[in-house]
Parts: structure tokens; C-alpha cells; sequence
């Protein structure tokens, strides 16, 4: 699958020119098709495109009459609805879309949508783990199986990928993004980008991608969900909207509107966004929709005193669909008539949402999505290959004191332990779509397949973790009243030569909704930790998680942590590659792990301050309880093989606006086997008109070098890379200073300077 996809980059990139030009024609072809039909449609025709409404019943069966579903159903039938989310099915979107095509009097199809974040019934990692990966290729190939596996399922569109930026592990919706940096989120937005909606949205294997939460709802104060975001124009411009703006670059079909304020203006109703920005300066042709109900939530802010004011804010902003606010049918014709909304906005807005249909091919062939293989292309056995694939390159070493790892396959005792270990429904993570509950590949299932005798490998569940099941609207209640368990789990690691722990999360701990204030270890894990580490110092601890946790007393004792995180379908495989050495971990964290809660949000690319230096007094920006460092850092992963940076080289010292510099570094495995680094390019802006961050990520390069081999890396510098949104609300790089660092970690890298002229 992996050199499938890569075949077809390849193809793109040669053949560019020619693709180029049949794209610029057949969107001149939808376009005279969009106006075509357009001219044809009644206002209340071109409102029904812009109304979308979540499925109310099982819809291979007829609705209940005389119910809320039977009003669903009479809508659809007279063209009020032009979408739905969460119909999933060949069966049931292939009725589904007959009510809307066999009814309605012009035909226009349903567009379908759906939640597909990380796979669809195949899990993949969750995205903050993909993003671990630092491979972009890897996101795609997630993206990509998750578009057919969908597609096969009559679904056209996902809202996905999400590229909040987030620095703030409190936040539930951590898991969902690319972590803290805006430059590998701008690089892992455009790749899944690529992965849904490949080079053509009319193939039957592609889907309509969704860029999401426009804008800023990873910047929630106090990391709780939903809740106001108040950041500067400046923070807003040079983090925020980076990865949004690749992702447009990219392609994307749609954008979806964030629940938060920005500087008390509701994202859905802030034209300066949507209008302005998004859609005049960007050039962006997709449509807006909004998230569920965040046009009714308009009211909720403040804004607005009822939903017919919050429909008028949101339409002359820019949201183009309503999802689930039951605010544009009602009251978009009423608000045109009355002259206070223009309906040459709700021709835009319509128009917007057909030419995506017809980008689809859903004229064409309304039912096309609901006519393929769905059992032979669902969850089938290349599709679970490319899971285990990516899940082995989201895996990051945290720590391996005496080489603990990896472990012998043969001649060695090992205790599982934990009751995470034979959880076969975590790993699959949160925003699971329509993952099979309990499908997971165990870490227990993974030790056991690896080695070579499986009575080698004893397991212990020590003390329950979750004390009730995971509802979806529930928070989960901790074991923290039963610590049984915990003396079976101590004899056993008495008599083994290494324990492997399974602890952190439950999957529904993290995703939507679920903001937490302490991200320690929950229940009883840490005093199963620290009794077991007290009878047997050799200790694996593998983590699967959401989020950053706070571990500094693992960090500190346990000689060996493996960050595993929610790694989906094949996870139990993919911790055992890396456990039993047949892959050699590779990946870096895309977010910092915070030393306690109280320095969260916690990140790398922060600004220094008037006193960011210890004076020898109080008096300096500190903490007087905690250092102000993270315990892992931005892009830190260790291997188990090492590499040496040499011969940083910049091929000037000067360079104007015009020019390029060229940055080399040797990097060599000194290490005894085969491995792959990611080298890591930081940027220093000295002094500039605003302030600047202490350092920022500007490029990295994953490569593969043998025991012994060496390799020159080669990075450009540009002055377009240098240029940031600054005092007088442009983007320019500025003269001056400049630091840079090439290294293997956002903490640490040989050194260089230039001047931009």
C-alpha cells in the first residue's frame, strides 16, 4: 500500500503539467454546471443545500410515523436538507439518497459526512501519534486507507483532518491534532490532506476532506473544552493559522467552523476570518460548515438574542451550512425578504456546496459511493498491514537505561502487567468511527506473538483501572476504592527477569469533551508501578495515552518508558516490533511532556521575557517549586542505536531577500544497528520589529543510515521561511540576526549564525 501511494506522488509530481491542465478544465466544466443549475433553483431550493441534519433513525428502515424522523424524512423529500452526518452504510446511504434524488424536483443529491479521524473501521493511530512519526507519508497512507475504507461505506466527506494547534495537555482534544508546532502541523495537515482527497475527489477511493476548527479552539483557556479563546492577532496569525492555510494550499474541499470566541467574536459569526481572510484573501473555493450547533451557540456567547439574529450573523460572515443548528431553514428566506441578508450570499453559499458535489461526481452517479465492494475493501488484510506500518513509526523511546531493550525473543521471562496489557479496546482510541469494539491487537497478543515460546510470557492484570464501562456521554469513574491485585502482580515480577507495564489511559479519558486538571496516572497505577519496580528494578513501561502525562517518578526510576499511545487496529503488533528490536523506534514528540500540570501549557517556540535569565534572586521568571523546563522536550526520541552530528556548514553568512541558504550537516549512526533519525532544523529570529520565540522549527529530514553509515543533510533557508505577521499586520521577513541549530531534539543541536540583508 505504502509503495502504492508513493507511486502515485511520484506519477503527480512528473506528471504535473498535464494533470494540471485537466483539473483547470474540468473546473471550468463544474463551474458552468454550478450556474447552471443554480439559475434553476428557488431560494428555498438554494437554503435546502445549505441545511445539514444528523441521521434520526436506522435508515435501511422507514421512519416512524408521525415522529421527529417522519419530519426528517417529509424535508428531505422536498429538498431542505442538502446534507446529513453519521449515515454510514452502503445500504443505508444508498436510501438515504434515493429520498433526496427520487423526490426532490431538481434532484440534487445528499452530501454525507462523518467523523473519520483516524481510520475508519481499520484504526490507525490517533493523529497526535501519527504526527509522533515526523513522516508526513505516513499521515497520508493513514488518510488514504481511511478515504477507500470510507468510501466503500457510501460516505463521501470526513470532518478531518483536525489542525488545531495545542499547547495545553489538559485539553481532551490534544489527541485529535499535530501537537504544539505550527510548522509540522502545516506539514501534517497538507499530507492528510493529500491522503482523503488524493489527486481527484470524483475517484470512488477518494472523499471530501474537512479542515477543522477554524480557528484557534486548541487555544481554550485553561485547556477545558469549549471554552473562550482570547489570544492576539499576532499569535492568532503566526500559529494558528499556518496549518489552515496549508491545508487550503492542499486542496481541501471544506472548512469547519471552531465553538470558541476570538476576541469576543464567535468564530462562526467573524467575517474578519471567514470572509476576509479564508475566503477573499486565500482564494478559497470550498465551503464553511459549522460545527454542531455553533450557529444556535451563537445566542450561548452573547452575541446573539435568538437563533433568527444568529442565522444572519453567520451567514453574512461566511458559514456556508448549518450543521445541526436548525437555524438557516427556518429563517434565511425571512432575513433575505426583510433585506438583511443578501441573497446573493445564500447564491455563494450554494453554490460552494454544489460545486463540491459535482466534484464528487455525485451528478454523475449519486449512488456510486454505495455501489462498491464495502466487505473486500473494509478492514481487510493490507489495510491492517499499512495500520501496524504506521503504528511502529508513531512509537517514541523515552528511555532505555543499560539497554534494556530491546528484548530477547528466547531465554527470558517476562511478566506482562497491567490492566491496559489484554485491553484490546483502548488501543483503538478515541474518535473511533466504525472501529469494532474490542478489535484491537492486545499488547499482551503482540508480546506473545513475538516471542518465541508464549510460556515464556506470564500475565498479571494487577488492580481494575476503569471502575465502569465507557459511555459516550459519561466521564469514566477510576478504580481508586480496590488495590487488589497489586500482591499477585508483585509475586509475579519476583520471579521474572524483565516486567513489561502496561499504564496511562483509558481511550475515553481523552477526545472531546474530555479536558482533564490532572494528567497523572489515574486508579491505582502508580502504586502498582512503584510496588512492582521495588521487587524488580527491570522495568518496561509502556504508555498508551491521549496526551502528555506527567510521569517524573517513572522518568526518574524506571529504567526503560516506550510512548506507545492509542496506536488503533494493530497496536499490540506494532509495540512488539519495537519491544523485541525488529523495529528500531524512530519517532519524536510532537508535543513537550510538562514536569507537573502547574507548568501547563508548556511549550519550545515560547518568547523569552524581560527576565529569563536566573539573576541569583527571586527575581526572574521561574517557578520557585519546579524547574521551568519540560521532562521530554518538542521532538525529543531516543533510539537504539545512537547518532553523531558533525560539520554544520552554511554556505553563507550573509543572505539577502533574494537568495537561499544552504545548511548541511554530517550525521552518522556511531551505534551498533540500523536506524532512522529525524534531523531537526530550529531558526532564531535575534531582534526583530515584535517579538520573536526563542526558537522555531523551520525543517526536518527522517533518514535511514546502517551501523557506521554516515549521511549530509541539506537544508534551504529562505526569506520567505524567516517571514512572520508582525507590528505593522504584514508578512515579511525582516532584517538582521539569525540563529540556527541542526540536532536531534527542539533542546539541543550544533549551532550556527547568519545576517539577512
Amino acid at each position: 500500500m505504502l509503495k502504492q501511494l508513493l507511486s502515485v506522488a511520484l506519477f503527480t509530481l512528473v506528471g504535473f503539467g498535464g494533470v494540471q491542465a485537466q483539473n483547470n478544465q474540468k473546473t471550468s466544466d463544474i463551474d458552468k454546471k454550478v450556474e447552471d443549475l443554480l439559475s434553476k433553483m428557488t431560494l428555498d431550493e438554494k437554503i435546502g443545500q445549505l441545511n445539514q441534519y444528523t441521521a434520526r433513525w436506522e435508515m435501511t428502515g422507514p421512519a416512524p410515523a408521525g415522529s421527529s424522523e417522519q419530519q426528517l424524512l417529509d424535508e428531505i423529500k422536498s429538498g431542505k436538507v442538502g446534507s446529513m452526518l453519521n449515515v454510514t452504510g452502503a445500504d443505508a446511504t444508498m436510501k438515504a439518497q434515493k429520498l433526496a434524488v427520487e423526490n426532490t424536483r431538481l434532484g440534487i443529491p445528499l452530501i454525507f459526512g462523518y467523523d473519520v479521524i483516524h481510520g475508519y473501521k481499520t484504526m490507525f493511530p490517533i493523529p497526535l501519534a501519527t504526527a509522533a512519526s515526523w513522516d508526513p507519508s505516513a499521515a497520508e497512507l493513514s488518510a488514504h486507507v481511511a478515504a477507500v475504507e470510507t468510501a466503500a461505506s457510501g460516505v463521501h466527506w470526513t470532518f478531518a483532518p483536525m489542525v488545531d494547534i495545542s499547547r495545553d495537555a489538559r485539553w481532551g482534544r490534544v489527541m485529535e491534532g499535530a501537537g504544539e508546532d505550527t510548522y509540522l502541523g502545516e506539514k501534517m495537515a497538507a499530507a492528510q490532506v493529500r491522503g482523503f482527497q488524493g489527486n481527484d475527489l470524483n475517484s470512488d477511493n477518494t472523499i471530501a476532506a474537512c479542515a477543522k476548527h477554524f480557528a484557534a479552539y486548541g487555544f481554550a483557556e485553561a485547556g477545558r473544552d469549549y471554552n473562550t479563546v482570547d489570544i492576539s492577532e499576532y499569535t492568532l496569525q503566526n500559529v494558528v493559522l499556518p496549518p489552515f492555510k496549508a491545508a487550503v494550499d492542499a486542496g481541501v474541499a471544506t472548512l469547519m467552523n471552531s465553538f470558541n470566541v476570538i476576541g469576543g467574536v464567535p468564530s462562526t459569526a467573524n467575517p474578519h476570518l471567514l470572509r476576509d481572510m479564508l475566503k477573499d484573501g486565500w482564494g478559497f473555493e470550498g465551503f464553511v460548515v459549522s460545527d454542531w450547533n455553533s450557529i444556535g451557540e451563537i445566542k450561548n456567547h452573547g452575541v446573539a438574542p435568538d437563533l433568527k439574529e444568529a442565522a444572519r450573523l453567520a451567514m453574512n460572515a461566511g458559514s456556508d451550512m448549518d450543521m445541526e443548528g436548525y437555524a438557516y431553514v427556518p429563517y434565511l428566506k425571512e432575513l433575505v425578504e426583510e433585506g438583511l441578508v443578501d441573497e446573493a450570499l445564500i447564491d455563494d453559499a450554494a453554490r460552494r456546496v454544489l460545486r463540491v458535489k459535482f466534484e464528487l461526481g455525485l451528478f454523475d452517479d449519486p449512488y456510486k459511493y454505495s455501489k462498491l465492494d464495502e466487505k473486500g475493501l473494509v478492514m481487510n488484510a493490507e489495510n491492517l498491514a499499512a495500520a501496524r506500518e504506521v503504528a511502529k513509526k508513531s512509537i517514541v523511546l523515552l528511555k532505555n537505561e543499560a539497554g534494556l531493550l530491546p528484548l530477547k525473543k528466547e531465554g527470558q521471562k517476562i511478566a506482562v502487567i497491567g490492566d491496559l496489557a489484554d485491553d484490546k479496546d483502548s488501543p483503538l482510541g478515541s474518535w473511533r468511527a466504525q472501529a469494532i469494539t474490542g478489535s484491537a491487537v492486545s499488547l499482551l497478543e503482540g508480546v506473545e506473538n513475538a516471542v518465541t515460546d508464549k510460556s515464556s510470557v506470564v500475565f498479571e492484570q494487577g488492580p481494575v483501572f476503569v471502575a465502569n464501562d465507557p459511555v459516550f456521554t459519561q466521564h469514566l469513574k477510576y478504580n481508586e476504592t480496590d488495590p487488589s491485585g497489586i500482591d499477585k502482580a508483585v509475586e509475579l515480577a519476583k520471579k521474572m527477569d524483565v516486567v513489561v507495564m502496561a499504564l496511562g489511559e483509558n481511550c475515553f479519558q481523552t477526545g472531546e469533551g474530555r479536558s482533564q486538571t490532572d494528567i497523572t496516572l489515574k486508579g491505582y497505577q502508580q502504586q502498582l508501578l512503584e510496588a512492582v519496580y521495588a521487587v524488580n528494578k527491570n522495568v518496561v513501561v509502556v504508555l498508551m495515552n491521549g496526551r502528555p502525562l506527567v510521569i517524573d517518578w517513572m522518568a526518574e526510576h524506571v529504567p526503560a518508558i516506550v510512548e506507545a499511545w492509542h496506536l488503533g487496529s494493530e497496536a499490540g503488533n506494532a509495540i512488539a516490533d519495537v519491544l523485541f528490536g525488529d523495529y528500531n523506534p524512530s519517532g519524536k514528540l510532537p508535543m513537550s511532556f510538562p514536569r507537573s500540570v502547574g507548568q501547563c501549557p508548556i511549550y519550545y517556540n515560547h518568547f523569552s521575557t524581560g527576565r529569563a535569565d536566573d539573576t541569583g534572586t527571586v527575581f526572574w521568571s521561574h517557578y520557585t517549586d519546579e524547574s521551568n523546563t519540560p521532562l521530554y522536550p518538542f521532538g525529543y526520541g531516543l533510539s537504539y542505536t545512537t547518532f553523531d552530528y558533525s560539520d554544520l556548514k552554511l554556505s553563507a553568512n550573509e543572505i539577502t531577500g533574494d537568495q537561499k541558504l544552504k545548511v548541511s550537516v554530517s550525521v552518522k549512526n556511531i551505534g551498533g544497528v540500523e536506524g532512522e533519525e529525524v534531523v531537526q532544523l530550529y531558526v532564531q529570529d535575534l531582534y526583530g520589529s515584535i517579538a520573536r520565540p526563542v526558537k522555531e522549527l523551520k525543517g526536518f529530514e527522517k533518514i535511514a543510515l546502517k551501523a557506521g553509515e554516515s549521511k549530509t543533510v541539506e537544508f534551504e533557508i529562505s526569506a520567505a521561511d524567516l517571514a512572520f505577521f508582525g507590528a505593522d499586520k504584514t508578512w515579511k521577513a525582516e532584517a538582521g540576526d539569525f540563529n540556527l541549530w541542526v540536532g536531534t531534539n527542539s533542546q539541543t543541536g550544533l549551532k550556527g549564525q547568519f545576517k539577512l540583508k
